[in-house]
Parts: structure tokens; C-alpha cells; sequence
């Protein structure tokens, strides 16, 4: 699966902080709503019940927040760069600056594990964080998520 299936070009965005992690979920949630047409209060909402259930920080720097929404027929991603890392209750404590925040429908099974797998493959590549951390142009951004990740998913 290529991210390009799930990624608008719109829903990349480059901030320069976020005061808190409840802060940047609220962040992704209106990127979502602008990209996708999603109510940004039900993304939001979604999002943080899920964190309830344990911190979606997978370390490194990156954060990976993901819900099931009802009224999406789509895995969707929205993706945040931060410009200055948020604490983000981190399994290795670092605080975040590369967020990919992935949706999919309520009733979603499979695409939705294939989806969540091949976004954290992209993000366990040092070599992708450092791209995508080394560039704050948000069209460039998109580019770096969306090549070559056929290969990475083999």
C-alpha cells in the first residue's frame, strides 16, 4: 500500500508548536476536517478516547494517533511536522515533532491494520524522519511520504 492512497496533498501541514498534546490531536482534527470534509470535533473526540487506551508516542519522535470514526468510508491520513516537539507521554518519554494521524471507518478491518502497518514501516526508517524532519515545505512534505513506499511495504 502506498501512502498516496490514504494521504491527501491538503493534509499535510507544517506548525510551529503545539502547547500540549491535547492541543495537536485538536490540530489534527481541523486538518482532517479541512482535507477530508470530517466534523473536526468528532476527530478530535475519537482521538482522544483512543489515547485514553494507552499513548499512541511510538518513540523516536513520532507519534502515531489513529481512531474509527463513523461517517468516513476511508482509511484517511493527516499528516503534522512540528517545528518544535510536543511531550507527547512517549514510550521512550522524547517529546514528538512527526505526527501521522490515521482515520478509518468503524467497521473497518483489515485495511485499517494494513494501513496503521505500513505507516509505522515508513516511520520506524531513520531515513525517512530525517527527510521528512530536514524539509518544512508542506508539498515537499507529501512528495517524501508518498514515494517509493512499495518498496518499503515488500
Amino acid at each position: 500500500m502506498n501512502l498516496s492512497a490514504i494521504l491527501k496533498s491538503e493534509a499535510v501541514k507544517v506548525i510551529g508548536s503545539a502547547s500540549s498534546k491535547k492541543r495537536l490531536l485538536h490540530d489534527l482534527g481541523e486538518l482532517a476536517s479541512g482535507a477530508y470534509g470530517l466534523e473536526a470535533g468528532l476527530v478530535v473526540e475519537a482521538l482522544m478516547e483512543r489515547e485514553n487506551l494507552g499513548p499512541t508516542g511510538v518513540g523516536h519522535g513520532v507519534a502515531l494517533p489513529h481512531a474509527r470514526l463513523d461517517g468516513i468510508d476511508d482509511v484517511r491520513g493527516v499528516f503534522i511536522l512540528l517545528e518544535k516537539p510536543v511531550d507527547f507521554d512517549s514510550l521512550d518519554r522524547q517529546p514528538v515533532d512527526l505526527v501521522f494521524g490515521l482515520l478509518a471507518p468503524k467497521d473497518a478491518g483489515v485495511e485499517h491494520l494494513k494501513a496503521l502497518a505500513q505507516v509505522s514501516r515508513t516511520f520506524r526508517d531513520p531515513a525517512m524522519c530525517k527527510k521528512l524532519r530536514s524539509n518544512d515545505d508542506p508539498a515537499t512534505l507529501y512528495a517524501i511520504l508518498t514515494s517509493d513506499q512499495d518498496m518499503q511495504a515488500a
